[in-house]
């Protein structure tokens, strides 16, 4: 009896360590390949590797090489020399370095150059006709709405962009469409008054 008891422990031992040893054996062999799959899924894109893009910027197509980490906003003056929009908080806070991306008010700062491929870029240089001022930015002229002028950029297009999605705005739609644009002299008065006076002058008034 003790012996037949010594052969089960005996047998029990040995089914367990193999079975013990053919799991550890498929969780190293399982956990090789997701090592694998992983590697090949989550390659990293070299910051500093030059990638080409096109970028239709005021009508006009600009085919250059960019990092992928350079934002929309350092490409534009640095790269293209269109240095209206300006580089404020570069942060989304300001709003100085607003453009328009298929007609809709952005942060030049905070969107990738990669990122504006295959859209409609217009920035404050794109307004203009020539030498002829638009609309949005006469009625600031006329109205006085600047002091310092760094903001004025960034305020104008964010003005061009509400008054493209909304023609005759009321007074609450102005300042919730100029909201995302700080003016640190304070001329919001003024801005506010610029807006109006550019919605009439684009419907012909």
């Amino acid at each position: 009896m003790e012996e037949d008891n010594k052969k089960i422990h005996l047998s029990l031992t040995r089914r367990s360590f193999f079975s013990t040893m053919g799991i550890g054996a498929a969780t190293v062999v399982a956990s090789g390949k997701l090592t694998a799959w992983a590697s090949e899924e989550d390659k990293v894109i070299d910051p500093m590797e030059l990638t080409e893009i096109t970028l239709k910027i005021n009508g006009r197509a600009h085919r250059i090489l960019v990092e992928p980490r350079w934002s929309l906003l350092f490409v534009l003056r640095e790269h293209l020399g269109l240095s209206a929009a300006k580089a404020g908080c570069e942060r989304g806070e300001c709003g100085a370095c607003t453009v328009l991306i298929n007609n809709v008010p952005r942060y030049a700062c905070m969107t990738l150059a990669v990122e504006a491929q295959d859209t409609e870029i217009v920035t404050l240089e794109g307004l203009m006709k020539g030498e002829e001022l638009g609309h949005v930015q006469q009625a600031f002229l006329e109205q006085d709405a600047f002091q310092c002028g760094y903001c004025t950029p960034g305020q104008i297009m964010a003005a061009e962009g509400l008054l493209r999605s909304t023609p005759k705005p009321t007074d609450e739609e102005i300042r919730k469409g100029m909201g995302g644009n700080v003016c640190r002299c304070g001329a919001y008065h003024n801005i506010f008054q610029a807006v109006n006076h550019a919605a009439k002058l684009k419907r012909g008034g």
